[in-house]
């Protein structure tokens, strides 16, 4: 055998801790992240990526711990660097699915509930109203480097949250602890269209009872369908301000995961 293609045990268990490490936590990023972990983009691709990125970020990372290639204490950091990834791209979801329960809550009060299509990201049927919602947000978080400032967390938590720092079962506790802040965000979203759509069925049923010959129920349905697009037109107007705010809390606290505190 050639000596120069000799390799002891130490050399691989450097490799594995310096390369492959890191690159299972950016690939469980990439695969669990909204935008790039969706349908949308093939798998493939996202492994691609994903190994792009380690390529570029491990000669800057702090010395990974070396460790056996086939072993209890590999398949231990394995797992801790998969669960990482994926709670980070799990709480940048969080941050997406805000917008898509504000559509779904303003496309019920409004009558659009009935009207679905497929999300070709997820896969599932949502509201019209709540897809329109999801590619304006996607384009708002690409035109804004959203997905830069993704990247630099991630850097950033090799060094703040560095391999082998454990399970961290108390990031996660707090993960699940955020979906009452989605369906908060959500409902703030579309406080002000849901209200007017409140004070217009509160119109028809007084006219119902003052009136009941009128019959409002006809021309109710039409009538507050063609108002709640016009007040949803009209709410788009402050739809910016409202994704900086939710933006800037979304990011704040994913970097804030991205530590050991």
């Amino acid at each position: 055998m050639n000596p120069l293609l000799a390799l002891s045990d130490a050399q691989i268990g450097g490799w594995v801790g310096s390369f492959l490490l890191p690159l299972f936590r950016i690939a469980a990023l990439l695969m669990s992240m909204p935008i790039i972990g969706t349908q949308l983009v093939p798998t493939r691709i996202r492994l691609y990526l994903a190994l792009a990125l380690t390529v570029v970020l491990v000669p800057g990372l702090p010395a990974a711990p070396a460790v056996e290639g086939i072993s209890l204490q590999a398949l231990v950091l394995v797992a801790q660097e998969l669960l990482i990834g994926v709670m980070l791209g799990f709480a940048l979801q969080l941050f997406f699915q805000a917008f898509v329960v504000a559509g779904q809550i303003i496309a019920t009060q409004m009558g659009l509930g009935f009207a679905s299509t497929v999300d070709p990201a997820n896969g599932i049927s949502t509201a019209v109203v709540g897809q329109f919602l999801t590619m304006l947000v996607t384009l708002l978080f690409l035109a804004m480097n959203g997905h830069l400032v993704v990247i630099e967390v991630l850097t950033e938590s090799f060094v703040t949250l560095p391999i082998g720092g454990g399970f961290l079962v108390g990031h996660y506790w707090e993960v699940a602890g955020k979906l009452g802040w989605v369906l908060g965000a959500g409902l703030l979203l579309v406080l002000p269209a849901i209200t007017a759509l409140l004070v217009v069925n509160l119109a028809f049923g007084v006219m119902t009872r003052a009136a009941p010959q009128l019959n409002i129920f006809s021309i109710g349905f039409p009538l507050t369908l063609v108002i709640g697009l016009v007040i949803f037109w009209i709410g788009l107007a402050d739809i910016l301000g409202q994704y900086q705010t939710l933006a800037g809390e979304a990011l704040q606290w994913l970097g804030e995961l991205a530590k050991t505190r």
